[in-house]
């Protein structure tokens, strides 16, 4: 669960960061963010869902 708040919240800067600075419209995120909800709601999710939570897991395991 702490993964997903933390995805929707960095989703969300980044979002609000293009609409700010690099001229994304509100109309353009509106057409993301109903990408967002039809794609959850499709039987690719949990693949999506397993591929994130690979790459947050792998990040998460980087050594510096």
């Amino acid at each position: 669960m702490a993964l997903s708040i933390s995805a929707v919240v960095l989703l969300a800067i980044i979002v609000f960061l293009l609409v700010k600075k690099s001229g994304l419209k509100a109309g353009h995120a509106f057409v993301c963010m109903l990408l967002g909800f039809y794609l959850a709601s499709s039987s690719i999710a949990p693949t999506v869902k397993t591929m994130t939570t690979n790459v947050a897991s792998m990040i998460g395991g980087i050594k510096f």
